[in-house]
């Protein structure tokens, strides 16, 4: 039976994670935001105690990867380290969401490493920092549409492609890439290889200039005729028609609750800090009252509040769901659906309430960083899209 409360032997990670966000990343949060493409050097040694935390074996503070368990002998719940993360996530992100994007190490090629990865390439890939590269110009959404090739030659697969709004693409050590070994076949084709920096052919393009998370870089990459070791290929080399596309989805079980708990950070930050400015307007938030009966701007607050309670608690079911080794692609989609519209909607609308428009409040800041979390990792429409099918029990080639 799942109970939706963080427990209590996560409370020492949680007040961590808090504790780091408060002293290290609300003090910088808008001086990286200014200074974009600047990479936060202040982050090189508290990266080093995260490593820590991750080697421990208590699960850290970002977005490290995380397995499922694979004991089936194991009995009764369990909340390992997939809630675990999620939970410092969350924590992490009410200091800073691009700063946690910038974290050595922490890269969402790290959780598909984590996730997916061999005990081999684990040891191998142990203490790299891995980006992913997913987005082509081809396409945006629909990640059965990778054009980028990998075909085998001798010890190595040769890639050929270029990839856009790769997150650290700049900065990781190495680039988990999708790319496919035979357009013909579809989605069974398509597999994810670890691309370390310096090998020949991989080049990074250029960066982007955004409109959040500018703590962190977002890069075009190139691949034209890149030798990799046959042995960076994550997972099976075989195309199997039946597993279809599942099994480089897999990592979106993992990586979509991550982006969720980002999403319930920066709205929870964003709702504590309004309620703090409405609260010395003179404007009180009565819980035993009905909304309609207080402040327009009160009963507006219960409602948002009541939008990112909704989101948090879907947001640790997908988590649990994984550490108990329950299927959670529905779940992963739901919480990060969820988290993500209601992220963007919070932030706006607190901004709104409060009137913060200015570089005077982080307000302005987290409305812009907010709009990245309901489009990466598959965006609103792709994450309905895949709800609608699980439920309906439709194919991808049944429901478009």
């Amino acid at each position: 039976m799942i109970n939706l409360e963080a427990p209590k032997k996560a409370g020492a990670l949680i007040n961590q994670a808090y504790q780091a966000a408060a002293e290290v990343f609300r003090p910088i949060s808008r001086k990286y935001d200014r200074a974009e493409h600047t990479y936060p050097a202040e982050l090189d040694m508290f990266a080093a105690l995260l490593d820590g935390l991750n080697s421990s074996g208590e699960g850290g503070a970002g977005a490290a990867g995380v397995r499922r368990s694979k004991d089936e002998k194991e009995k009764g719940n369990r909340n390992g380290a997939n809630l675990n993360v999620v939970l410092g996530t969350i924590e992490m992100c009410w200091g800073d969401v691009g700063l946690l994007l910038s974290m050595p190490r922490q890269g969402l090629g790290n959780a598909a490493i984590g996730s997916v990865a061999t005990d081999e390439q684990l040891e191998r890939f142990s203490g790299m920092w891995a980006a992913m590269a997913i987005t082509e110009p081809g396409f945006g959404s629909d990640s059965a549409a990778v054009s980028t090739t990998a075909r085998l030659d001798g010890d190595h697969y040769v890639l050929n492609g270029e990839k856009i709004f790769v997150t650290s693409g700049e900065r990781a050590d190495a680039v988990v890439v999708w790319a496919t070994l035979d357009k013909s076949k579809g989605r069974a084709a398509i597999k994810s290889f670890v691309v370390e920096k310096g090998t020949p052919g991989f080049e990074v393009v250029r960066t982007e200039h955004k409109l959040g998370i500018r703590a962190s870089d977002t890069a075009v990459l190139r691949f034209e005729n890149c030798r990799v070791p046959k042995e960076n290929l994550l997972g099976s080399p075989e195309i199997d028609t039946k597993k279809g596309f599942a099994g480089v989805m897999q990592t979106f079980d993992n990586t979509r609750p991550l982006v969720a708990a980002m999403a319930i950070g920066v709205a929870r930050a964003a709702l504590e800090e309004t309620r703090r400015i409405l609260t010395e307007a003179g404007v009180s938030i009565d819980y035993d009252r009905p909304a309609n009966s207080q402040h327009a701007a009160a009963a507006e607050f219960l409602r948002l509040e009541a939008d990112y309670e909704s989101a948090y608690l879907l947001t640790l079911e997908s988590a649990w769901m994984a550490d108990n080794r329950k299927p959670n692609s529905l779940q992963a989609s739901m919480a990060k659906a969820k988290a993500g519209r209601s992220v963007v909607e919070i932030a706006l609308k607190c901004v709104e309430l409060t009137g913060a428009y200015s570089e005077e409040s982080l307000l302005e800041k987290w409305a812009r960083d907010a709009k990245i979390l309901d489009i990466f990792e598959g965006t609103q429409q792709i994450q309905q899209l895949i709800v609608a099918r699980r439920i309906l029990g439709k194919s991808s080639a049944e429901l478009k």
